[in-house]
């Protein structure tokens, strides 16, 4: 009898340190933003980065096969990557369709990024708002918030989290309410 209720003592202890242990998807998406923007030969791609329980899905299109290589290695090397969802395509066309981008520090775009990691932590902790469907990117400290909420009320909630959250200077919020 005491050697059972010591297993099941010991197997209580492992699966909350295996929890304890396991990094937010919101970090996990922070982290990855946070390095492809710090280097220089990711930084000028346009990529989107979603993370779902370890399994980060990447979407976008680089300029070069070295680019997208480069991305990959940063993504797989992050501390709380399962698995990753290559869905990058290489530019084959000479003309480029891009939109202008304005020149940023590197300062300002993890500056952007941790707003990021904030907002999307304050959607996930809000037992309301449930922040799984929606994404979050931040420009210049302007939040857009893209995605789904169950009703009115939940979407205001997200839009009232993001606006209150520290660095946050504007929200633009592109958020379908699902008829339910």
């Amino acid at each position: 009898m005491r050697t059972h209720i010591l297993r099941a003592l010991l197997l209580l202890v492992t699966a909350a340190s295996l929890v304890a242990c396991a990094t937010p998807d919101s970090v996990v998406t922070g982290k990855i933003k946070a390095q492809m923007l710090a280097d220089e030969t990711v930084r000028a791609a346009s990529l989107n980065v979603d993370t779902q329980d370890g399994v980060v899905t990447v979407t976008g299109t680089v300029q070069t096969q070295e680019q997208k290589d480069h991305a990959m290695r940063i993504i797989r090397e992050t501390k709380g990557v399962l698995d990753v969802v290559d869905m990058v395509s290489v530019r084959v066309s000479e003309h480029y369709g891009d939109a202008p981008e304005p020149e940023r520090t590197v300062g300002e775009r993890i500056d952007d990024a941790a707003i990021t990691v904030r907002v999307k932590n304050q959607l996930l902790e809000d037992p309301v708002v449930e922040g799984t469907k929606i994404d979050v990117d931040t420009r210049d400290g302007v939040v857009y918030l893209t995605g789904s909420a169950k009703s009115q009320a939940v979407k205001a909630k997200a839009i009232e989290l993001a606006t209150r959250t520290r660095g946050v200077r504007n929200v633009q919020a592109n958020i379908a309410v699902q008829n339910t």
